[in-house]
């Protein structure tokens, strides 16, 4: 999906409509009310209701969850074969970065990953909003979870 503006630091992050602003919420009111309503006035069936609505809420958390992971494993294995080509002299280290360090690296263009990951690697970029400033000429990535 195209963005109206190029991606950078200030609108990278993504958020699913549906997801964030309508399921979450949602969840968040039944799991507060069936609460409640065990609380008030309890019966198996408020016991179950709430335990329902529970289950409900993990399975939303968890499958945000699972393809937040799947998604992780694809951008090491993308930031892998990126290194491999940009900067090899660093692969020995490679395994050093956290993931929220490869995952900030992601955005680096080709001109400015070996520099940006020399810098992590040395211990003076240490957090991945400190990467993500660093970078000048931001490499959009629209195909995320």
């Amino acid at each position: 999906m195209a963005q109206p503006s190029p991606q950078n630091l200030q609108n990278h992050a993504r958020y699913v409509p549906l997801y964030h602003f309508v399921l979450f919420p949602i969840v968040l009111a039944l799991l507060g009310w069936s609460g409640k309503r065990m609380a008030s006035h309890f019966s198996t069936d408020a016991l179950f209701g709430f335990l329902l609505v529970v289950a409900v809420t993990l399975a939303a958390f968890h499958a945000r969850s699972f393809a937040l992971t799947a998604q992780d494993r694809v951008i090491r294995l993308e930031m892998r074969l990126r290194m491999q080509t940009l900067a090899p002299q660093l692969m020995t280290r490679f395994d050093e970065l956290t993931p929220g360090q490869f995952t900030a690296l992601r955005f680096a263009s080709d001109g400015e990953l070996q520099g940006l990951a020399q810098q992590v690697l040395d211990g003076q970029l240490t957090k991945s909003s400190d990467i993500k400033k660093q970078i000048r000429n931001w490499k959009a990535d629209d195909l995320r979870v």
